[in-house]
Formats: structure tokens, sequence, C-alpha cells
């Protein structure tokens, strides 16, 4: 009951604080302030933005949004990286960036909060939680990753391992659940298993630990891209989490390229949503029932625009600049290649001032803001009393007893991440730090008053 009246009584004691310190002008309209918290129902219905390595970068998360991504994914971040990081904030931008030494490890924009799943890489519950803890502030949910199949994930129990660890996997997600607040949503991402039976099992432990959302990638942890996803496998998992009766979406990735292409995926399985990897990579409007066309006249001028207003690295930009391809309509594949070329071999963003003209960054932020934000909200705002007991029983459901055939057991000698490991595959690796200042969002930019500062971590 006490926790219950807490989570009651916050946000008026949050209000009180903010209205005797803050120095910010007077509070925008209701529309600007409101916070959307997920509940499992938000992910039901959806076109998801999948987590990808580099291509899951900033700004293509937010053309994701922009063109209609009901809620993006970031790349997976191991553990131990993002717990050394320091959070800066861009005094101009309001760009949320977490610093290494030498490298930016991650970074976010409040505008992207509510729709921004924090996807984590980790064999260990201790660190998983407090990973989770340093960037609970900027993001809506959290992620875990358990069916990348490659070495820099796998090599110490992360990833796809975890698919063989069942009781390590599900008591990370039990600790996830249990010390993340509420408004805070926990999900997994798997692989299927070999066989249906145990896939069902593995199935069916994750659902108990209190996630609200599944992602299954319908491939073996053997299989690869070129392979095709056996997407049929998914129906006997969806009609399985549904008569467990908890309410989970299942979302579904693996071979749907496109918004049109989400319906074929979806009569095929019956999944609750849809998740787009390589489409998305290659066109980050493909949420769009009219995804944009010669992109490089629509599309690759913007992006290049928006990465160097966020302060994106060069090299992270131009990879993802590198992928983008889609029909041409006006244009010609001679004058296409040509523009590519001279991205290709520019070294950085002064290269290409001729093609892309004015630099107006700003502006295309603006447009991307104004598109999120006609978004109709998912529920009224934190002070409603329905949202809270909403979350109140969510959070008390996560608290039930973990339902599991064999009890869980704490990770083995040599499944821990390494204390040097750091954030998977370059270009991140070679990030420069922005110009930063550990001061907080100015209004004006994120439509809030001033954040509550980061959870301060216990390394181990």
């Amino acid at each position: 009951m006490l926790y219950r009246r807490l989570i009651v009584r916050l946000p008026s004691m949050q209000t009180m604080s903010r209205r005797q310190l803050s120095t910010s002008p007077p509070p925008r309209s209701q529309k600007r302030a409101r916070v959307d918290y997920l509940t499992k129902d938000d992910f039901k219905n959806g076109v998801f933005l999948a987590p990808m390595v580099r291509s899951g970068a900033l700004p293509t998360r937010l053309f994701a949004l922009k063109h209609g991504a009901t809620l993006v994914w970031g790349p997976e971040i191991v553990d131990k990286a993002i717990l050394h990081a320091k959070r800066n904030v861009h005094p101009d931008t309001g760009v949320v960036s977490y610093d290494g030494v030498s490298r930016a490890i991650f970074a976010t924009h409040p505008i992207e909060k509510p729709y921004l799943i924090y996807q984590i890489g980790s064999s260990n519950p201790e660190l998983a939680v407090q990973a989770a803890k340093v960037v609970q502030e900027d993001i809506a949910g959290v992620d875990l990753n358990c069916g990348c199949p490659k070495p820099f994930s796998t090599h110490s129990g992360m990833g796809a391992a975890l698919l063989t660890e069942p009781d390590l996997l599900c008591s990370i997600l039990v600790a996830l659940r249990e010390a993340m607040p509420a408004h805070i949503t926990v999900s997994a991402k798997i692989r299927l298993l070999p066989s249906r039976e145990d896939t069902l099992k593995l199935v069916e432990r994750i659902v108990n630990t209190g996630i609200s959302n599944l992602t299954v990638h319908c491939r073996t942890k053997s299989m690869r891209e070129k392979d095709p996803a056996t997407i049929e496998r998914l129906r006997e998992i969806r009609d399985f989490v549904d008569a467990m009766g908890k309410g989970i979406a299942v979302t579904e990735n693996g071979d749907c390229v496109s918004y049109e292409d989400t319906k074929r995926v979806k009569d095929i399985t019956g999944a609750d949503s849809v998740m787009i990897a390589r489409g998305a990579e290659s066109n980050p409007s493909c949420f769009s029932p009219t995804p944009l066309t010669d992109l490089t006249e629509t599309l690759i001028p913007d992006y290049i625009r928006l990465s160097r207003y966020l302060d994106n690295h060069w090299s992270l930009t131009k990879f993802c600049v590198a992928q983008f391809t889609g029909t041409r309509i006006k244009t010609t594949k001679t004058g296409e290649h040509a523009t590519r070329q001279a991205i290709i071999a520019s070294k950085g963003y002064d290269g290409v001032n001729e093609f892309i003209g004015e630099w107006s960054g700003a502006e295309v932020f603006k447009s991307i803001r104004d598109a999120i934000e006609a978004r109709p909200a998912r529920r009224a705002s934190t002070g409603n009393a329905e949202m809270q007991t909403e979350l109140e029983m969510e959070g008390d459901e996560a608290k039930e007893p973990y339902a599991s055939s064999s009890p869980i057991s704490q990770p083995e000698d040599g499944l821990v991440t390494p204390e040097d490991t750091q954030n998977p595959e370059p270009p991140s690796m070679t990030m420069k730090l922005p110009s930063v200042t550990t001061r907080t969002i100015p209004s004006m930019i994120s439509g809030v008053d001033p954040l509550t500062p980061t959870p301060s971590v216990i390394l181990p």
C-alpha cells in the first residue's frame, strides 16, 4: 500500500520542487508538456524500428518516427560500456550524449523518449540493472538482446548465447522488472530454437518474468540474413502466448521490408506487431504507406543536414547514407551514382557543401519534431488516476513469483561481461565527443522542466 501511495503522490512532490527551483520560461501547451508512458497495449498494432548496430543511429531513429514508426529500438549497448559513461546535454540542440573516455557510447534526444526502447547486451543481472538505471530518465523501456548470433555479442554469454542458458536469461529479465520503475517497460528479443517444443518452453519462461513484449526473430541462431526467415513458425508462438492470458504482445522480426509488407507478415503469423530491420536500413521512411523515392534528393540531403546539426560523427553518418537505396522516379542512375561517390569520398561534412547547399539542420529537426508532436497522445498525462492504476497493476503483476520449472541460477564463472568490453563494432568506436555541457535541457527544446539527475550507479 505504501508503494502505491508514493506513486500517486510523487507527481505533486515533483511539481512543488520545480515551482521552487525552475528558472525556465512558463510551461508550453499541454500537447508539448505531455509525457506518454508505455504499457503492454502500446506494443500491439505497431510497426517498429529494429535494433541495429551503427544503422540504428539517432538520425535514423528520428526519421523513422517522422515517417510512422510506432516505436524505435536503439542499437545494442553492452552493459559495462554505459556504466562508465558520463551523461552530457548539448546546450543548443538538447542532444543527450552518454560519453566514454574517448567516444560517445549512446546518443538520444528528449523528443524520442516516449518511443525509445534501449537495448542492453548483458549476461549478468546486476550489471543489466545498473546499465538500465544509468539511462532510465531518457528512455521509455529496456530490451534484453537474446538473439544476436555475432561473436561480439556471444563471446561472453550475451545475445543468442542466452538462448541456451534459460535460467540466466530469465534471471536478468526478472532483475530488470523488479528494479525498474513501473512506467519503464521490460522486453526481450529472441531467436527461434531448432525444435518447436524447446522454443515454446523458453517462451513460457520468458513471458512469466513480467515482460511487456516478446520479439521473435524468425531465424535460428545458425541461420543468416541470406536464409529466408521461417515466419510461419511464429503463429504457434503467438497462439501459445495468447493462451497464457497475460496480454503480452508478440512482435515478428525477419524478412519484413516495408509498411505494406507488414500486412503479409501479420496475415501469416498473427503477430501483434512487426519489426523492420533491413528495410529501414535501406530507407528509414519505409514505415510510411508512401515511402520516399529518389533518395538522393528527398532523404539523403536532409539526413546529412540533421546529422550535422545533432553532431553525429561523420563516419557514422556516411555509413548510414551508404546503405540507403530506393525507387528512382525523377533521378537517373548516373546522377545518383555521382552523388554517392562524392559522399563516399568526403572526409567530413564540409566536403559535401556543394551537394547539400544550405545547412538547414535546425529546420529539418523542427519538421521531425512537429511530425512527432502531431501524434495523438497514447493516454492522458501522468497525473491521471487511471494511468497510475494501470501502471500499478502492471507493476504488481511483474512482482508476482516467477513461474519456472527450474530455479533461477546465478551466472557461472566466465559468463559475466569482461571489464574492458566496449560497445560493439565501429564506427561508433571512433565517434568523437560532441561539444557539450552538463546542464539541463532548455524547456523550449524539451517541453518539460529540468530533468531528474541521472541515478547514481554502484560499480562492481
